[in-house]
């Protein structure tokens, strides 16, 4: 019971939620929006629905009403029914009376003639008399039956109106959550990049979903409920005062206890859902970053520390819970207690009312209508708790959604002040482009200046040149120019003109960017080119895939064109990516082309190419281009020379390079650049080369999506069999918390069974704490076990589209928060209905069994109809999960490659498919909703039409004697009430659906058995382990491209100690082999040995802590700048931290940094330059000194000063430990020259090996690789 205890303090979480950085989220001084502003995206359709939909609602109430007025009237007929069988007996012994004079009759039940009056029976009117008695049994019946005839009619009529009313305000619902969708994406799409600095893709895409959830339960059925209970209660009022208003005065003292609690409650209720909301957010962006990372969170064992850091940011989330949990207690509790006043009220003041005769017109019918109608409403009221905490919690989350759908006006935070109609469209322009006196800060980093009175002229049909060390701006003044940011001063101009006067959209559809890090999106390769140009036909798409040098490998793909890339374009090696991204750019024929380092991940073979391509499509167009390799450069017809945000030189090639002592001069000679290229024949070579490399194409391309191709190996074998009640899977996760769950269901047992107040007040509070606890620990549990599952799976699970980062952080965050609905309030309500029924079967059959019976026929067919409605709800969730991931899927993409999206211009293009996929989601669920809707006025009618049926049949039974009418009144009591309580089942058998296809989701993740289990512990570790690598025939598969062969037989040798470099063209399968070393897949046949040891026994921590691992796109984690350097190692001094950073030539960028070491890098490291990022990255893996080092393009990103260093750091940890082995892929070879042996790959075999004088004097493979890189 400590959590109760700790509840009460909420200084520990407060100050959780102040170490939350969402969106500024905390900062919001509205927790909620007003009900007024929740229906915004209604249109003039949407408000004539919801008119209708009301007023069927106000038909459902009268109906209600007057449902309740007949029971009261019936209840009243047997009542006063059963007084008149005295009477006939006590007739007899009153005529004796007057016979007699007035003498004493013992007999006579002075209660039966309590109505009498006085001067009547002075007077011996005994005829007066006589007219007060009942009504004959004839005339009873005849009453009886003409209310039970209406009684069906209303039935039929409330049928109608219920389900046509719950199908119209759903359908209207549903239409304009699907508006607030659209619109919450396109506020985002139009945002400046300086927003995406700063906001993660994860807090977006909560917004996008989890927000947009809550607002869409809190608004649709569950808020008509809300409404049909206000339009009853005011009803009832009304009619109430037309029985007896006196009567009514008194109860309506209880109604200001009602609507202040609940407008109380709300609020606390709002303001505790959108704490919880933050917290998730910061979660979900953890699954992001970890997920969309995986392999480099894997190779560097950093598993445990991201869990422990999921499981820190989930703790906030349950202690809201929790409060959440008591309140609703406390609310729902206070409400039960008013139900029972209202009877104690009602009939205490309605007694006194007839036997003082302060009104003559009332009787004991008015009586049970009035008592039935309040108790009725306050009853209902009672059970609406989670319907009230579901529009409170919509209030909530609708406040940040309405907040950044209206901050679209605001012209400082997205590109709305550019988009005007009245901008020039760049037309027939000359294309000469000016930077005049720039300077400019990130807004992120607004104490570290990055441009510096730059002046910069790009003229038109000319190439310009920009380079400079890492760092320098470089990249900054293409950003500049795209329109990313704005310069801090200073002007850009095009033709003389400010580029502010052109529209943003124009202006980027003329540009044509190729950057260094290529972005792909996980559709087609034919979609990824079709970015570049949305109008292009099939015949340019390809046109610009072969001028990329990109067309030959994509039609030797299974699927050619159609082929899926994966997300990120994880199924391509990086010189497939960059092709495919440099054919994007030159579909659209673009007026400027800016290439940042277009050619760095590109082969030898492969960049010669393509940059003859580039060469041609560089003229009659404004090109520039930054570069770290000059010898792509030199033909420029203006270089400028970076340092600190500030040109240093300019010139041509020629000019800087005779400048003595200059910065160009000095890069160059780090590069050792020779000119011997400049013969007659060097286009002829350049043919040969190009006819020689159709043999290096790889064998068979197969980590590239097929549709025709199965998924998961193992999909069947490790698919568990489906349970058939996940509820009790579910338990059994929280049998840590069994005495809480016991004490819960006691609690509800009292509640559903017990009549004290007190206990009923008591019962709801520890009720729904008790769940709130067990629900937000098992909630808690279950995310955690589901992050520490997932990153257990193998990577192929990953590769899979709908296992994307972006499909995973939706499915944790949707189905838990589903599970845990079920667990708290949900399962709370369904305990009290239950033990309601059972205890009032049991008592209902000591009483009759053939009433009982019939009441318990008409659950049972309430039951089954619910059945088959959470069966027609599982079936759309597995039809609309999918979609929904896709949407999630899709709208993570977006964020994340914002840059990309605004560059292609393509705001339009993303924001048509996601509203696709949303519509795809409202077609598949509005016919089944005609079923649900149909399943709500079942709810009304089976209460009606079991009660009449109940009253008819105990007519029968009271003619013939065989029931008393205190037995009827007894057994309609409990059908009243247990039909009222199924009421509540049914509408939230929706939740019940979605909390079970949840739970099964999770059960199914939970079960399966990965390939290989990154989480496994065991296996043989080497003590003294000397880095000898052995590849033993080894064949490999993509498991989820059989299709297609990678490695076919490969052999490699790697002696300890040894460097070895492994070279060929782009998806030879190079990068394959360092994924099979760090066992991200497992070899199809052969074998992989290490120190003669099969990799596949050996500890597989183990294993990744011995390898060193960097790759040619570094990806840092949304830390410091030290954690992500001591990234999955524990309890590291700074100094060894600070000596990493030295040795990587980093410490003194670092030191320069505001904040130093404890400096936040962003997502992705997006603060950071591409060559500041692979210098941390390298850093990280020299602090582990491994064993093993493992360099896929690891200086690819970096100047020739910073390579030049690196390299020679390299070389540095290399004579530190001269066992360490090294394995190096390298596309340029100038990186590997003093290589122990360097080895060729072509179709997945190694062709010819030796070191690097060997092959040069073979004049093989290697040989024309090197002479495509100018070396020697």
């Amino acid at each position: 019971f400590s959590d109760w205890r700790r509840w009460f303090s909420r200084k520990e979480t407060d100050e959780n939620y102040k170490k939350i950085d969402d969106d500024a989220e905390q900062n919001d001084e509205a927790e909620s929006v007003g009900i007024q502003r929740i229906f915004r995206f209604a249109n003039r359709t949407d408000f004539i629905m919801m008119s209708v939909a009301l007023f069927l609602v106000l038909v459902q109430s009268m109906c209600i009403l007057v449902s309740l007025i007949f029971f009261g009237m019936l209840t009243g007929l047997f009542a006063t029914q059963s007084f008149g069988n005295k009477c006939d007996q006590q007739q007899h012994n009153l005529t004796d009376l007057a016979n007699n004079n007035y003498t004493y009759h013992s007999n006579i039940d002075v209660h039966v003639v309590k109505r009498a009056s006085l001067e009547k029976l002075s007077t011996n009117s005994y005829t007066n008399f006589l007219s007060i008695l009942p009504t004959p049994m004839t005339s009873f019946r005849d009453k009886v039956m003409k209310i039970v005839y209406w009684g069906f009619i209303i039935g039929a009529i409330e049928f109608v109106a219920s389900s046509v009313g719950c199908f119209i305000w759903t359908l209207s619902m549903k239409r304009q959550i699907q508006r607030m969708t659209i619109a919450l994406f396109r506020s985002f799409t139009q945002r400046k990049i300086s927003y995406f600095d700063t906001t993660s893709a994860a807090a977006i895409n909560g917004k996008l979903f989890d927000n947009i959830e809550k607002i869409e339960k809190g608004i649709g059925f569950e808020l008509l409920i809300l409404v049909a209970t206000l339009f009853g209660l005011i009803v009832y009022i009304v009619a109430s005062f037309i029985v007896d208003w006196k009567l009514t005065l008194i109860m309506l003292l209880l109604l200001p206890l009602v609507i202040g609690s609940s407008y109380i409650f709300s609020k606390v209720i709002a303001s505790e859902t959108l704490n919880e909301l933050m917290a998730y957010s910061r979660a979900g962006q953890i699954v992001q970053e970890v997920f969309s990372s995986l392999r480099t969170v894997l190779s560097l064992n950093g598993s445990k520390f991201e869990r422990t850091r999921y499981e820190k940011e989930l703790e906030p989330t349950r202690w809201s819970s929790i409060r959440l949990g008591a309140v609703l207690g406390i609310f729902t509790g206070w409400l039960s207690l008013l139900v029972y006043l209202v009877y104690a009220v009602g009939f205490i003041f309605g007694s006194l009312l007839i036997s003082r005769k302060r009104n003559r017109n009332i009787d004991i019918s008015d009586i049970l209508v009035i008592v039935s109608i309040f108790a009725e409403s306050f009853s209902f009221i009672s059970f609406i708790g989670p319907f009230l905490q579901s529009y409170s919690e919509a209030l909530g989350a609708a406040a940040p959604v309405f907040r950044l759908i209206d901050e679209g006006n605001d012209a400082t935070i997205n590109e709305s002040d550019v988009w005007r109609d009245d901008t020039d469209s760049i037309v027939n322009i000359n294309g000469d482009v000016a930077f005049d006196d720039i300077n400019f800060v990130y807004p992120t980093r607004k104490d570290a200046p990055t441009l510096h009175n730059l002046s910069i002229r790009a003229r038109s049909g000319q190439t310009t040149a920009i380079v400079g060390s890492s760092g320098c701006g470089k990249s900054t003044c293409l950003s500049l120019f795209l329109r990313y940011y704005e310069p801090s001063s200073g002007q850009i101009t095009i033709d003389g003109r400010a580029i502010t006067e052109y529209g943003v959209n124009d202006l980027r559809k003329n540009i044509g960017v190729v950057s260094q890090e290529p972005i792909l999106f996980g559709t087609t390769i034919y979609e990824n080119i079709r970015y570049g140009k949305l109008n292009a036909t099939r015949v340019e798409i390809e046109q610009a895939a072969q001028e990329a040098n990109a067309h030959d490998f994509i039609m030797r793909l299974p699927n050619k064109y159609e082929t899926l890339v994966g997300e990120r374009g994880v199924q391509l090696s990086g010189g497939e990516k960059q092709r495919i991204a440099l054919a994007r750019a030159l579909v659209k024929q673009p007026t400027f082309l800016l290439l940042d380092e277009a050619t760095s991940a590109l082969d030898s073979v492969s960049e010669k190419i393509v940059q003859e391509a580039l060469n041609q499509a560089c003229k009659g167009r404004t090109t520039i281009v930054i570069a770290h390799r000059l010898t792509t450069i030199q033909n420029a017809d203006q270089i400028y020379v970076l340092d600190k945000g500030s040109v240093i030189e300019q010139g041509t090639h020629e000019t800087l390079i005779a400048k003595d002592g200059g910065k160009y001069q000095s890069m160059v000679k780090i590069q050792q650049v020779e000119e011997t290229y400049e013969d007659s024949d060097d286009m002829m070579a350049i043919e040969i080369i190009r006819k020689q490399s159709e043999n290096f194409i790889p064998f068979e391309r197969s980590r590239l999506i097929s549709g025709s191709v199965t998924t998961d190996e193992d999909k069947d074998s490790s698919k568990p069999l489906k349970q058939q009640n996940v509820f009790l899977r579910l338990l059994a996760m929280n049998k840590p918390e069994w005495l809480t769950i016991l004490v819960g269901c006691l609690a509800c047992i009292i509640n559903g069974a017990a009549e004290p107040l007190l206990a009923f007040l008591l019962a709801k509070i520890v009720e729904y704490t008790a769940f709130a606890i067990t629900g937000s620990k098992l909630t808690q549990r279950i995310r955690s076990k589901a992050f520490a599952c997932l990153l257990r799976q193998e990577v192929a699970y990953f590769d899979q589209p709908e296992n994307s980062s972006g499909a995973i952080s939706a499915r944790l965050s949707s189905d838990a928060a589903a599970i845990q609905e079920m667990l708290t309030t949900r399962l709370g309500c369904v305990c009290e209905v239950l033990a309601l029924v059972f205890v009032g079967f049991i008592f209902g059959s000591t009483i009759n069994v053939e009433l009982t019976l019939i009441a318990f026929c008409a659950l049972v067919v309430l039951f089954i109809s619910l059945g088959a409605e959470v069966l027609v709800r599982l079936w759309l969730s597995e039809k609309c999960d999918p979609i929904i991931e896709s949407a999630s899927k899709l709208a993570v993409e977006v964020i994340h490659n914002m840059r990309t999206i605004k560059q292609l211009s393509i705001e339009k293009e993303v924001l048509r498919q996601y509203s696709e996929l949303i519509n795809k989601v409202s077609i598949l669920s509005w016919k089944p909703q005609i079923l649900f809707s149909m399943t709500f006025g079942l709810l009304w009618i089976l209460e009606i039409y079991t009660l009449v049926f109940l009253y008819w049949r105990a007519l029968v039974l009271y003619e013939r004697k065989e029931v008393t009418n205190h037995d009827i009144i007894m057994v309609l009591a409990f059908a009243i009430f247990s039909l009222q309580a199924l009421k509540l089942i049914g509408m939230i058998a929706e939740r019940i659906a979605d909390s079970a296809s949840a739970a099964e989701t999770f059960f199914d993740l939970f079960d399966r058995i990965p390939v290989i289990d990154n989480g496994f512990t065991e296996g043989q570790e080497l003590p003294d382990f000397r880095g000898e690598i052995k590849f033993d025939e080894v064949k490999f598969i993509y498991p989820t491209r059989p299709a297609s062969v990678i490695l076919n037989k490969l052999h490699l040798n790697i002696e300890p100690g040894q460097r070895v470099a492994v070279v060929g063209t782009s998806g030879c399968g190079k990068s394959t082999i360092v994924q099979l070393l760090e066992r991200f897949y497992d070899a199809t046949r052969g074998q992989i040995l290490l120190d003669g040891i099969d990799i596949r026994n050996l500890n597989i921590h183990w294993l990744r802590s011995q390898l060193g691992y960097v790759n040619q796109e570094p990806i840092l984690f949304d830390l410091t700048i030290a954690e992500n350097i001591s990234y999955g190692l524990e309890d590291i001094p700074r100094q060894d931290i600070i000596n990493a950073a030295r040795r990587a030539n980093v410490h003194e960028f670092i030191e320069h940094l505001p904040q130093g070491y404890e400096t936040r890098v962003g997502m992705k490291g997006s603060f950071l330059s591409g060559g500041e990022k692979q210098r941390i990255a390298i850093a990280r893996v020299l602090l582990r000194r491994p064993k093993v080092l493992l360099l896929d393009e690891a200086t690819s990103a970096m100047d020739s000063q910073n390579e030049q260093i690196i390299q020679e750091a390299l070389e540095q940890a290399h004579e530190e430990d001269p066992s360490r082995t090294s394995l190096i892929i390298a596309h340029r070879l100038s990186t590997i020259r003093s290589c122990n042996s360097i080895c060729v790959i072509e179709r997945g075999r190694i062709v010819e090996s030796g070191t690097h004088a060997e092959l040069s004097q073979q004049r093989g493979p290697y040989f024309h690789m090197l002479s495509q890189n100018h070396l020697h």
